[in-house]
């Protein structure tokens, strides 16, 4: 859940979005964290110190199995194969040879500290129905990450934010995010 995990990580909690209007409505829980007034977390490949750190290990393979069954375009079934100037696996329609490309999905959204407390918003649909989340949704075509965090938040949690800074960037493979 992610209380547990913000009161684990203090160092988490810090600006990364605030409210840009005052009148905006909050869904801010009582019981959220004082922020942490520490410095962002930095990110670096060296420790500075001029002695190069061993390089980390290469993460394991994803072994993708591809959700298209039936080509979008004919009707027919798909077998995943390797086209000719690829080098992955892919859905390859049986019958008219079309290739179906599946791109991760992006994620977005906000950390919000507004008054020394978190935004945070009860889920309403599946999944996680009914857990705390922050802000967050699917990037749309055509949007910037940045514009797709403060629309989401908009819509999600009725919070006019101004972005301040990037938070954290997170990887997730094994669901396509």
């Amino acid at each position: 859940m992610l209380l547990p995990l913000l009161r684990s990580h203090p160092l988490l909690l810090h600006r990364a979005a605030r409210l840009s209007s005052p009148r905006t409505r909050l869904l801010l829980r009582r019981d959220a964290l004082p922020l942490a007034r520490s410095p962002p977390i930095r990110m670096a490949a060296s420790s500075g110190s001029g002695a190069s750190s061993p390089a980390p290990a290469p993460p394991a393979a994803v072994v993708h199995k591809s959700k298209i069954k039936f080509c979008p375009a004919c009707g027919s079934p798909t077998k995943l194969a390797i086209p000719d100037g690829d080098e992955k696996m892919r859905a390859v329609c049986s019958s008219c040879g079309r290739v179906h490309y599946e791109n991760p999905k992006m994620v977005v959204g906000c950390l919000v500290e507004h008054d020394n407390k978190v935004l945070l918003c009860r889920r309403k649909i599946e999944p996680a129905y009914g857990l705390w989340t922050l802000p967050a949704g699917y990037l749309e075509v055509g949007e910037s990450a940045a514009e797709g965090a403060s629309r989401e938040t908009l819509e999600e949690a009725c919070a006019d934010v101004e972005i301040v800074s990037p938070f954290a960037q997170l990887d997730i493979p094994l669901i396509g995010q």
